[in-house]
């Protein structure tokens, strides 16, 4: 792929340290059942990003993991940084476009069970003619943001964790004359229901 068309896709995931991810979902079934699931959100991540032809980055919530399941041949491995996650997004994004060089890059979660290759793919395809792409959450927020150049002031001044997230950021994005494309609205693994609705669905 010429360097022109260079594509990045950036996995930001949670260390899976019991009592620490999944904590909506640890309220109905316990911390130990929580780390569990989120361990095949996890796998089932990884598996979908395997085979896309981008280059791929794991970027990590509080430390680098060197022997875990993401292989460093495949995966680059980082640390994110920042006070909340808009910065840590913003930080990650800067990390591709600090050599100024055209990149198409595309940032996911590890949370959302119904995110498929395919729209990874669309996401890539939908940055070809515009500046920006985003995964509209049921919940309010986005499971899936890329850009084309590098436009880091989409993730300030946002009430992160709120119901109020993607429209925030839309709205800034309007006023900043951004061109963008939204992708098919998909539910994250937030509750035991949302489990229950993915959960047959997931790749084995």
């Amino acid at each position: 792929m010429p360097e022109t068309e260079k594509r990045t896709i950036k996995i930001f995931i949670k260390n899976p340290q019991k009592g620490r991810v999944k904590t909506r979902l640890a309220a109905s079934v316990g911390d130990e059942q929580a780390l569990l699931i989120y361990k095949e959100l996890l796998n089932y991540t990884r598996k979908i990003v395997t085979h896309s032809s981008a280059a791929k980055e794991v970027w990590y919530s509080e430390f680098v993991d060197l022997e875990d399941n993401w292989n460093a041949r495949v995966f680059k491995k980082k640390l994110q940084e920042g006070i909340d996650l808009g910065a840590r997004m913003k930080n990650a994004f800067r990390d591709s476009y600090k050599n100024k060089k055209p990149e198409s890059v595309v940032l996911i979660g590890s949370d959302c069970a119904e995110l498929t290759e395919g729209i990874i793919s669309r996401a890539f395809e939908s940055l070809r003619g515009s500046d920006l792409v985003f995964g509209p959450a049921k919940d309010g927020g986005y499971y899936l943001v890329g850009m084309s150049k590098y436009i880091p002031e989409i993730f300030d001044e946002i009430a992160w964790s709120t119901e109020r997230v993607l429209n925030q950021t839309l709205l800034k994005v309007k006023l900043l004359n951004h061109s963008f494309v939204l992708l098919p609205e998909l539910n994250d693994v937030d509750t035991i229901e949302d489990w229950e609705k993915v959960k047959s669905t997931m790749i084995q």
